[in-house]
């Protein structure tokens, strides 16, 4: 995980800076276990340091996703949620579970071999069908949680 100088070189070889409310940003992805929406990652990057405006926070996180340091989700509750890229994060490599009626979300980790075989060959097959390398990947699964029968009755309605 890129730290200090590492940073430093990242940004400038995508024509940037690191500036202090950059890197407070991306401590504040590194430090938390939860998806962060621009308003969460406000809310704590103004109590270390006042100055820092929503603006600001949603245009860094725009420069941090064009950069691929961050993922940027839309779990369908009308807001972007962001975490960093496994490579400068301490989150296992994971994918999405979310309930379409709560909006919850799940990190699933427990792969079994089964799994890890079924996205690799999809990986395999999809870089020689294109004839690219994939970089990285994402996946979620989208549930409704049936058990709860009043939220599933008002979802079919």
């Amino acid at each position: 995980m890129p730290r200090g100088l590492c940073w430093n070189n990242r940004f400038n070889n995508f024509g940037s800076r690191l500036t202090i409310t950059r890197e407070t940003i991306i401590n504040i992805l590194q430090g938390s276990e939860k998806h962060l929406s621009a308003e969460d990652i406000y809310f704590t990057a103004h109590t270390k340091n006042p100055s820092i405006g929503l603006t600001t926070v949603y245009r860094t996180l725009d420069l941090l996703t064009q950069m691929g340091i961050v993922y940027k989700f839309d779990f369908g509750d009308k807001r972007a949620r962001y975490e960093l890229v496994e490579e400068y994060s301490n989150k296992k490599h994971h994918h999405h579970l979310i309930c379409v009626s709560c909006k919850s979300i799940i990190d699933y980790t427990d792969f079994i071999k089964d799994e890890i075989d079924f996205i690799k060959n999809t990986e395999n097959g999809l870089e020689k069908k294109f004839n690219f390398k994939i970089k990285n990947k994402k996946i979620s699964f989208k549930y409704l949680n049936v058990l709860d029968k009043s939220k599933f009755l008002s979802f079919l309605n």
